[in-house]
């Protein structure tokens, strides 16, 4: 006679909040959050961090409504205009990242920039990479240029690159700089940075005497900006995927893939002048 437990389905439990970042809610820090907001609860009882279950057996709703089944993943680099938020809703007005790309499939940012920065913005609903592409102990890096009003001494480039304490009395880790042109009385930085703190240039700027006009982020991790103008999106391609992944050694791939135009604006040009 058959064991009666042998015939049993196995029991295929994981982390809630992967689930929850594999169905396309949001990163997986981001789906932590909601579990700590008590917002997602499983087979009607409210969920704790670190709490379990299996999405083919088990209920899982948030708030109140049950999550879907994971969708086709998938993967846009995308230019953000400066005055759109990078966030999946708006508290005011203002467009939001998400606005400026249509798409069936639920999306969310990952590696945000405050309103007035521009640049790369990944849109996904692939929950584990944008944990690893936003967790600190990744240590993935971020590329951009920096427009600052005033032209840096070598004092002010060694001190951004060693590290400045900010407001919030933490120093940053160390970054790379140095000048890429001059214009007008400021000049143009590429900085690469390996963390990703809130308005972080914009106030190690405002610390070491350089005003900070304009960002352009160009790259996150292996992902580059490349052609893409203002409010122009594409999909990425495999190997980029792979790349960001670290599946492949491919740095830094050239894609050909189709730009998609969405009310394109004319870009800022280095060798123009533009107001702050």
């Amino acid at each position: 006679m058959v064991d009666p437990e042998l015939l049993k389905e196995p029991t295929m439990e994981e982390r809630l909040q992967k689930i929850l970042a594999r169905a396309g809610i949001g990163s997986r820090r981001d789906c932590d959050s909601l579990i700590e907001q008590g917002r997602v609860t499983v087979n009607g009882k409210v969920a704790l961090p670190g709490t379990k279950a299996d999405p083919r057996k088990d209920t899982i709703l948030l708030d109140g409504r049950r999550i879907a089944s994971p969708e086709p993943l998938k993967y846009i680099a995308f230019y953000k205009p400066r005055g759109v938020i990078s966030a999946v809703e708006s508290p005011d007005p203002r467009p939001t990242v998400l606005d400026l790309v249509p798409s069936e499939t639920r999306l969310f940012p990952v590696g945000r920039l405050d309103t007035e920065s521009e640049g790369l913005i990944l849109l996904t609903n692939d929950g584990e990479l944008a944990n690893r592409l936003t967790h600190p102990k990744f240590g993935h890096e971020k590329e951009y240029r920096v427009l600052v009003a005033r032209r840096p001494d070598e004092n002010q480039l060694a001190t951004w690159r060693r590290g400045v304490v900010l407001e919030d009395g933490l120093q940053t880790l160390p970054a790379e700089v140095r000048v890429e042109s001059t214009y007008g009385k400021g000049a143009w930085l590429r900085v690469i940075l390996r963390e990703g703190r809130k308005r972080q240039i914009r106030e190690v700027g405002d610390r070491i005497g350089l005003p900070v006009v304009r960002i352009i982020r160009i790259r996150i991790g292996t992902l580059q900006l490349g052609k893409l103008k203002p409010r122009e999106w594409r999909n990425l391609s495999p190997q980029e995927i792979k790349a960001l992944k670290g599946q492949s050694r491919v740095a830094r791939p050239k894609s050909k893939k189709k730009i998609t135009k969405n009310h394109p604006q004319k870009p800022l040009k280095g060798n123009k002048r533009t107001r702050p």
